[in-house]
């Protein structure tokens, strides 16, 4: 694939960011794109490796046919590179902005430490595609008949109405919020996505006889049995949005709050929006000329990080449980894995004091008002070290430790007995269902994404998007062309 030799004759590079004084001014994407050029270089580096373990199970979740693609682009043939991407991914240009990048970890080459740029071949592919005007409307030759409703607009449920109306059949996209995207929009800062790639494909969708219903909370506003009514089959992309409970006392305190309508409140305010709802009724917060402290090590957490810093915060600190990683894994242990290895995000990189191996104890503050974090130092079983105990001074406080499950009501509230529901390993409550068909306990209704497996990438949404309208288009239809 690619150049033979050219992974011993080019360097790796990946596109380069503004400098952190230039880019928290701003809510913008930073990244600076490298030349077509620069970029059929890198897809020269895609070595002949004989299994190719980046679109595998370890590597890419959408079996992206990264070997095949980097060819196309090493020989200058972009309009079949985005053929062969879209093949796979419906939104390339999603996750080439805000994918971790597994296929990176499980190259081949990374085994140097020195991977094909994947994701930045990826997202120049995709962007390539708006160029060139790939980014159009596809629809379908016939039509089936068969009505199917899509609860939920994020990467699943868009990916999922995506297949299925190209499939032939009359979708119908029902989403909460003012806008399609799910969390995608309100929960990704537009600093590592901007918006106008969502409106786009939303665009291209409804050009394909896609029908979007914005504002409408099913199982609040429409029943979910109207929707089974209505349809010959229900897909529930509901997404994974209750914030797992911290249990730290003073999380009463004015002041401290959870992650997630802190970036959907920001990301409102990019928009253009109203920055309160009935889902997100939390009054406004922003971190201008205070100290802030963020709990948690994941994503969610950069990107209050990202956020604050964007807001004018004075400082930013951010705590994590987990003792910190090693400067490099042990390649022959962990490879082709994900490895556990120190990581700096670019928002974290923008000035943040890192603690790790640290526990939050207690939030404290005087007349109801947040004014510091106690911390402690832990040992390896995460029990606090007597005799390490500390103060940080904060005005506001974020808790990001991740996603407990759907939120209880709509539509699990509505179907209380007849929807199964199961505990993962991380304690996650989740719809039960299979990842071969998709199908829940109740009858002609399916789940996909994190709803169904908890909080994960915008990848693994998109695969469960994609698998469970197959499912759904073979159950209508007896069999399916669509890819599995």
């Amino acid at each position: 694939m690619g150049k033979v030799t050219g992974f011993l004759e080019i360097d790796r590079q990946v596109h380069k960011y503004q400098p952190a004084s230039d880019r928290i001014r701003h809510f913008r994407e930073f990244t600076l794109p490298m030349s077509d050029k620069e970029v059929e270089k890198q897809a020269a580096r895609c070595m002949d490796c004989g299994v190719p373990f980046c679109h595998g199970p370890t590597g890419c979740p959408i079996h992206n046919q990264i070997p095949d693609w980097n060819d196309l682009v090493y020989n200058g043939d972009w309009d079949n590179a985005i053929r062969n991407l879209h093949s796979t991914n419906n939104f390339p240009e999603f996750t080439g902005r805000v994918c971790p990048a597994p296929c990176e970890e499980a190259c081949t080459l990374n085994l140097e430490d020195i991977p094909v740029a994947i994701k930045t071949i990826e997202q120049a592919i995709a962007d390539k595609a708006y160029e060139t005007g790939h980014i159009r409307p596809y629809p379908p030759e016939s039509k089936t008949g068969k009505r199917v409703a899509v609860i939920g607009s994020g990467p699943s449920g868009m990916a999922a109405a995506q297949q299925l109306g190209r499939a032939g059949h009359d979708v119908h996209v029902y989403e909460r919020e003012s806008k399609a995207g799910g969390l995608m929009r309100f929960g990704i800062p537009d600093f590592k996505m901007e918006k106008r790639y969502i409106d786009a494909r939303v665009k291209q969708m409804e050009g394909e006889g896609v029908t979007f219903h914005c504002g409408v909370n099913v199982g609040v506003d429409k029943p979910v049995t109207e929707l089974l009514a209505e349809h010959d089959a229900v897909l529930y992309c509901g997404g994974s949005e209750t914030p797992r409970a911290a249990g730290i006392p003073g999380d009463d305190l004015d002041g401290v709050h959870d992650a997630m309508p802190y970036l959907v409140q920001q990301n409102k305010r990019v928009g253009g929006e109203n920055i309160q709802s009935t889902a997100w009724p939390e009054k406004p917060i922003t971190a201008g000329g205070m100290h802030i402290v963020v709990v948690g090590g994941g994503d969610t957490a950069s990107d209050c990080v990202g956020t604050a810093f964007r807001q004018g915060a004075v400082r930013v600190t951010q705590l994590d449980i987990r003792p910190q990683p090693p400067e490099k894994e042990n390649k022959l242990a962990v490879w082709p894995y994900w490895a556990t290895k120190m990581r700096t995000s670019s928002s974290q990189a923008e000035g943040a004091e890192r603690e790790f191996q640290v526990a939050t104890l207690e939030f404290i503050g005087e007349d109801g008002l947040l004014t510091g974090v106690k911390c402690c130092e832990v040992d390896e079983a995460r029990k606090p070290v007597a005799g390490t105990e500390f103060v940080i001074r904060a005005d506001l406080a974020f808790i990001a430790i991740g996603f407990a499950g759907p939120i209880a009501g709509g539509v699990i509230k509505e179907l209380d007995g007849e929807m199964k529901l199961v505990t993962d390993s991380r304690r996650s409550v989740n719809v039960a269902a299979n990842d071969r068909d998709y199908r829940t306990s109740v009858d002609r209704l399916w789940a996909a994404g994190d709803v169904r497996r908890g909080q994960s990438l915008v990848v693994w949404a998109i695969r469960e998007g994609r698998q469970a309208a197959r499912a759904i288009d073979e159950a209508l239809m007896g069999s399916t062309v669509l890819p599995a």
